[in-house]
């Protein structure tokens, strides 16, 4: 019962900031459909004509995936941040439920707001190109729940560097183009990603997608190698916080900025 009402108070106070800051949530929204566009009259004016139905719809995914990935990856970083300069960050050490349960309420929370705004994006991509995917809920939800999963390990590794550093802004803005290669570059072009975070749930999300696949025709390997990411990289995520949570509070750092 904690758990939930930590969740549901995180996912109102999300809600309540994205919505009372509307014009920026407005504008993150409408950055990436600019960001579509331009790589659909791309593919529209030099791509390869005979590709073009496949080119548009994986550009469609990509740039879908991108947006998720760099907000959620991107979230607790920045969480740390905001805190930090709010002087806030010592009150939250003051809940009985520990901080990163409260992260994880918060990011959850985030995720679900997001999914929704990605969502819109995406039939506004398939409205523009024309390009309607097999979106195939029952196979494609437990895969992204997985997904996530190793996205929510990498951020946690974030916000334990931003607690130690504070001021690591610059570090995620070049990391967010580091997603894009990770999303955008096919698995089937460098097979060593596949122990890259998120890149082999996406793949099969694209897969799914693209080529209308039910959850029975992907083969039990992929599962497999999709569960074992993510149980690495959350597991490794919380194992960076905490070590990382712990140095700070011997030197002192969680009430400096």
């Amino acid at each position: 019962m904690k758990l939930f009402n930590l969740f549901r108070a995180n996912f109102r106070k999300e809600f309540i900031e994205m919505k009372r800051y509307l014009p920026n949530t407005l504008a993150l929204l409408f950055t990436c459909y600019i960001i579509f566009l331009a790589t659909f009259f791309g593919i529209m004016f030099i791509g390869d004509p005979s590709n073009f139905e496949s080119n548009v719809q994986y550009s469609i995914l990509s740039v879908v995936f991108w947006s998720l990935t760099m907000m959620t990856m991107n979230f607790m970083g920045y969480l740390i941040i905001t805190e930090a300069t709010r002087g806030t960050l010592e009150q939250l050490y003051m809940s009985p439920l520990g901080v990163w349960k409260i992260m994880l309420g918060r990011i959850i929370s985030q995720f679900t707001l997001q999914s929704l705004m990605m969502l819109i994006l995406l039939y506004a991509a398939m409205l523009t190109s024309g390009q309607w995917l097999n979106l195939n809920p029952l196979t494609t939800i437990p895969i992204i729940i997985m997904t996530i999963a190793s996205m929510v390990g990498v951020s946690f590794m974030i916000a334990g560097l931003a607690i130690i550093v504070k001021q690591i802004q610059a570090f995620l803005q070049i990391f967010q183009f580091i997603l894009m290669a990770l999303v955008f570059i096919p698995l089937s072009a460098a097979p060593f990603l596949v122990f890259a975070p998120f890149v082999k749930g996406v793949n099969m999300v694209r897969e799914v997608m693209m080529e209308n696949l039910t959850f029975t025709e992907i083969a039990l390997t992929d599962y497999g190698i999709l569960i074992l990411n993510a149980v690495i990289y959350l597991i490794g995520g919380l194992f960076v916080f905490n070590y990382c949570e712990r140095i700070a509070m011997k030197k002192g750092l969680l009430g400096q900025y």
